[in-house]
């Protein structure tokens, strides 16, 4: 070693290490609200440990599931509004899990930037330990890497990481056949994909981030699309422990056309009737803005639909009415067929 005569250090560099455990410990306490049975330890070991007999669970099965929000980040670093892209993080990767039959159980984040700010960092991790919260998840650890010369200034870059577990035997999706129903829970707008098509429509526009929302005067067009993506993990759980779910697909990316087939069987297909919900005001001005034709609007967006069940038609009504007194907003959208793929009837309107 040298004497260190010229002091050159890791922060001359870009790398603040005690910006770093600043941020560390003001999250602390975020994470700490989400605690669940299981949780056997705190922020700041090397590994986390969750304990699957402390969470109840007899005969666990494990399902992991990992995602991004894509180029919505980048409305959210162009407005500076970080508060909520956490949540869109958490429900792109519990959304998922909830499809398998699981039980969303932790949650991990890892938040890349170039110059490490501690309050939008903790601004968005506090996002995240929300989403985790609001699903029951607990935030029980994460990377946050501070890497100079790979983002251009004010960028960031996030992953989630998400384990769930049910007991064996009742994975999802199970029992499937012709005649099931789909009962379709609204979406609070685009959530999290195809944002790379939504901010070239809004750049066809000629509209900026700061303009009035042409849908909602209240609020400016970067607001309106930076709505989190919706949870429904609780909801679902409920249904699913009620009985008669079949199947369920989170509609992300590939919208209707790409995801209902994901959880049907071979030999069977969906019938969906358009008819049965009005196109929410967002999805009618990006189609508008884009002169998209239906087919582009219901394989791109999740077109106002952000979760699907498929449900045995005995059921339909108990669980519609149980998933309505929990908040939901149900349409019974069509129903399994023989066939393949996805059909529609009437049109989005």
């Amino acid at each position: 070693m040298s004497d260190g005569k010229n002091g050159i250090t890791y922060a001359d560099a870009g790398v603040d290490i005690d910006a770093g455990n600043e941020l560390v410990e003001r999250i602390k306490p975020a994470a700490k609200r989400t605690n669940r049975p299981g949780v056997m330890a705190g922020l700041g070991g090397f590994g986390a440990l969750f304990d699957l007999k402390g969470a109840g669970f007899k005969d666990p099965v494990l399902v992991s599931a990992t995602d991004g929000v894509g180029t919505k980040l980048r409305i959210a670093i162009d407005t500076g509004n970080v508060d909520t892209i956490g949540i869109d993080l958490v429900a792109m990767c519990v959304n998922d899990l909830v499809c398998q039959g699981a039980e969303p159980l932790f949650f991990l984040d890892y938040f890349a930037t170039g110059r490490l700010e501690t309050d939008k960092a903790a601004r968005i991790i506090e996002g995240i330990a929300k989403g985790c919260e609001l699903s029951g998840c607990a935030l029980i650890g994460g990377e946050t890497a501070e890497m100079p010369g790979m983002y251009e200034d004010g960028d960031f870059d996030l992953a989630g990481f998400s384990v769930g577990a049910m007991e064996r035997g009742e994975e999802l999706p199970k029992g499937v056949r012709e005649g099931d129903v789909l009962l379709g829970l609204a979406s609070d707008g685009v959530h999290s994909n195809g944002y790379s098509l939504v901010r070239k429509l809004v750049e066809v526009s000629g509209l900026g981030w700061d303009a009035d929302c042409p849908w909602d005067a209240d609020i400016t067009l970067g607001e309106a699309l930076l709505a989190p993506t919706r949870l429904y993990v609780r909801q679902a759980l409920d249904a699913v422990r009620a009985g008669g779910v079949h199947a369920l697909a989170h509609i992300t990316g590939g919208g209707l056309t790409e995801n209902l087939p994901r959880v049907l069987p071979e030999g069977l297909g969906a019938l969906v009737d358009l008819d049965e919900w009005a196109l929410s005001p967002v999805f009618k001005w990006l189609a508008e803005a884009g002169g998209m034709d239906q087919a582009e609007m219901l394989k791109t967006f999740n077109a106002g639909q952000g979760m699907v069940l498929v449900v045995d038609a005995q059921a339909a009504q108990p669980l519609t009415d149980l998933l309505t007194k929990a908040g939901e907003t149900v349409t019974q959208l069509g129903r399994i067929q023989k066939g393949e793929g996805v059909s529609y009837l009437g049109s989005l309107a």
